[in-house]
C-alpha cells in the first residue's frame, strides 16, 4: 500500500509539473505571438501611410507627427486613438486615421482612411483582417483595385444613402459571393469623414494648426 501510494504521489506531482510548464509554455508563445502580430501590424500601417500621402507630396515625419484624438463611440473610435498628420511647408495635406469595421464577415477589419483639409478622401488601406481568402481579401490594395474607388470621396459624394454598396441601393460595388466585407469597409469610412467634420477643433488643436489662445 505503501509503494502505492508513494507512486500516486509521485504520478501527481509529475502530472502538476507537466501542466505548469505546459501552461507556462502556451503563455510565453501567446505574448511573442501577440508581440509579432503587433509589430506585423505597425509595419503594415507604416507602408500604408506613405501610399495614402506620397512622401513627395509632405515635407514632415508623419510617423513622428502623430497624436492623439478622443473617443466618439457614436461614430465606432470607442477610445482616444492616434493619428498621423502630413504637412507641407507648415500647412496641413492631410490626416490619417485608424479606423475599425467591427462587422466584418471574419471579424474585425483594421483600415487608414487619409483625408484632406477640405475633407476628401485621399486614400484607403487595410492594415488587419481576417476575410475569406479569394473573396472578402479583395479589400486589400494588392488583391484588387476596389478600396481606390474611396479616393475623392466625401461626405456629400455621394449623398449619405449612397455610403453602402450597390447591392443594398449604394454607390460601391460588393465582390461576387461577398457583401458582407465590402459593406462594413464602406461603412467604416464614412463613418471617419463623420467623425473628421465633427471633431475639427480637436484636430486643429492637436495637431499643432491653431494657436489654443486663439480659440478663446
Amino acid at each position: 500500500m505503501a509503494a502505492l501510494g508513494q507512486s500516486i504521489r509521485r504520478s501527481a506531482i509529475g502530472l502538476g509539473l507537466f501542466a505548469i510548464i505546459t501552461g507556462g509554455t502556451i503563455a510565453v508563445t501567446q505574448v511573442m505571438t501577440e508581440a509579432r502580430i503587433d509589430q506585423q501590424i505597425a509595419r503594415a500601417e507604416a507602408r500604408a501611410l506613405f501610399e495614402i500621402i506620397p512622401e513627395q507630396h509632405h515635407d514632415n515625419d508623419m510617423l513622428a507627427d502623430a497624436f492623439q484624438l478622443p473617443a466618439d463611440p457614436e461614430r465606432g473610435f470607442n477610445q482616444p486613438f492616434t493619428a498621423w498628420k502630413a504637412t507641407l511647408q507648415g500647412q496641413p495635406v492631410g490626416l490619417i486615421l485608424p479606423v475599425t469595421a467591427p462587422d466584418g464577415y471574419s471579424g474585425d477589419i483594421k483600415l487608414l482612411v487619409g483625408i484632406d483639409p477640405a475633407g476628401e478622401v485621399l486614400g484607403v488601406r487595410i492594415t488587419s483582417h481576417k476575410e475569406t481568402p479569394g473573396l472578402g481579401d479583395k479589400v486589400e490594395r494588392k488583391k484588387s483595385d476596389w478600396v481606390l474607388d474611396f479616393n475623392g470621396r466625401a461626405l456629400d459624394n455621394p449623398a449619405a444613402e449612397g455610403w453602402t454598396v450597390a447591392k443594398n441601393g449604394g454607390v460601391f460595388d460588393q465582390f461576387t459571393g461577398a457583401t458582407i466585407t465590402p459593406r462594413a469597409v464602406t461603412k467604416a469610412v464614412h463613418k471617419a469623414l463623420l467623425y473628421f467634420r465633427n471633431h475639427q477643433s480637436d484636430i486643429q488643436l492637436q495637431s499643432g494648426d491653431a494657436n489654443p489662445q486663439e480659440q478663446s
